[in-house]
């Protein structure tokens, strides 16, 4: 761009040598690849680039979060009828200043949206939901987190229009229960992210529609819901067999009947978080481990004083989530059995971020290929007492010399 600026300073603006040589379309190409700040200085260069620069086809996806929060509903509704058809992607988080009338004429407009974020644009209300079903119906992503205004209509109305909505925050709007979960579920069976933090009201009766009706689930946040149970949660596992990341942290009724129905339905499950969950055991954390290979990450804050904990054959794990789990002060004082058999992601670091963890008596390193007898050596200077089952396979001996003999590695020899 700066070399394109410099062209310019040689000939009068609009009949710079940039603007002669290549054609609009191709200028119109390079415009595309250029922020909202770039493009807006642009259009402040010329006339012809005053016309490029400000091309609907380059507005297809907006972030005013980085550029300016204090927006105003007027300019939501002038980049509306700028961009029309083309824009897909437009982020108006944390825009306080914008309402429903800005957003109605938004709907009206951009009805090719695809992903919205009104996330703390805490003036809108159920009527935007409305507008955005009348006239948008491809809308696949929408974030209404802390749009505290937002009750069971608006999930009623995004049912009617958004059928092919794929993911939903509305984190913190706690006037939802499960006769808005139950509408929006029924009609939108593509759903595959539900972010439902601090939706104080919902119950096992909310999660039962999910269960039933979200086969393509992958995320779900019910992080400080606390009137759920295990018996919502079972039939969250037992209906959504893709599910990937779980977050009930502050659930403090569940119990270790989520670990076992995440292990015998979810084996894709890649993040947990369990925070606050007191009445979760080493029992159900060692079923869980045992089928949900591809577990990377488990937040554990404030839960059960784990002293036997089993991540065998979590092929995913690595360094840094042995590194968390190293810093809690659950680890430091009360964990005293770690199993991380078959784990081959994880090296010598994992142990240095368990040196720290004081009651550790014994650790299940076999085949990790990536720790070493140094690391281990290491780890014995902070626990000396620590009992470290681990196999190091044997070096294969050099072929004889001009023998005839068959070469066998000495595993082979003993067997």
């Amino acid at each position: 761009l700066n070399g394109l600026c410099q062209m310019l300073f040689h000939s009068s603006i609009d009949e710079a040598v940039i603007n002669k040589k290549l054609p609009k379309e191709l200028l119109l190409r390079i415009f595309s690849f250029l922020d909202v700040v770039t493009l807006c200085r642009c259009a402040q260069v010329s006339r012809s680039w005053n016309v490029l620069a400000l091309d609907g086809s380059n507005w297809q996806r907006i972030d005013l979060f980085d550029f300016q929060r204090d927006i105003e509903g007027r300019v939501v509704e002038n980049i509306s009828k700028r961009c029309g058809g083309f824009l897909r992607k437009l982020s108006l988080r944390g825009c306080l200043g914008v309402g429903d009338s800005a957003l109605r004429t938004f709907s009206q407009n951009c009805r090719n949206i695809e992903l919205l974020s009104l996330n703390g644009c805490t003036k809108i209300t159920d009527s935007t939901c409305n507008s955005l079903s009348k006239f948008c119906p491809k809308l696949k992503h929408l974030d209404l987190a802390s749009c505290t205004s937002i009750t069971n209509l608006s999930l009623k109305a995004l049912s009617e229009g958004c059928p092919l909505l794929e993911q939903l925050n509305i984190s913190w709007c706690d006037q939802v229960t499960k006769d808005g979960i139950q509408a929006l579920v029924r009609s939108c069976p593509g759903l595959k992210g539900l972010f439902l933090k601090g939706c104080t009201q919902l119950e096992d009766e909310a999660l039962k529609h999910i269960g039933a009706h979200c086969p393509e689930l992958v995320t779900l946040n019910l992080q400080t819901c606390s009137q759920i149970t295990d018996e919502g949660l079972i039939t969250i596992c037992r209906g959504c067999h893709r599910l990937q990341s779980l977050c009930v942290s502050g659930c403090a009724n569940i119990t270790d009947a989520i670990l076992h129905a995440l292990g015998q339905n979810c084996p894709r499950l890649r993040i947990l978080e369990v925070a606050r969950c007191s009445q979760l055991t080493d029992v159900g954390f060692t079923t869980l481990a045992r089928n949900c290979h591809e577990l990377e990450k488990m937040d554990l804050e404030e839960c059960v004083p784990c002293s036997h904990l089993s991540l065998s054959h979590c092929e995913l794990i690595t360094d840094d989530g042995i590194r968390h789990l190293g810093s809690g002060p659950c680890a430091h004082d009360r964990l005293e059995v770690i199993e991380l058999d078959n784990c081959p992601l994880i090296t010598d670091a994992s142990l240095e971020h368990l040196k720290s963890c004081h009651s550790l008596d014994r650790i299940e390193l076999y085949d990790c290929q990536q720790i070493t007898r140094a690391g281990i050596k290491r780890l014995r200077t902070h626990l000396p007492n620590i009992k470290v089952h681990a196999y190091f396979a044997p070096v294969t001996p050099p072929p004889s010399v001009g023998g005839s003999r068959q070469r066998f590695c000495r595993c082979c020899v003993l067997l």
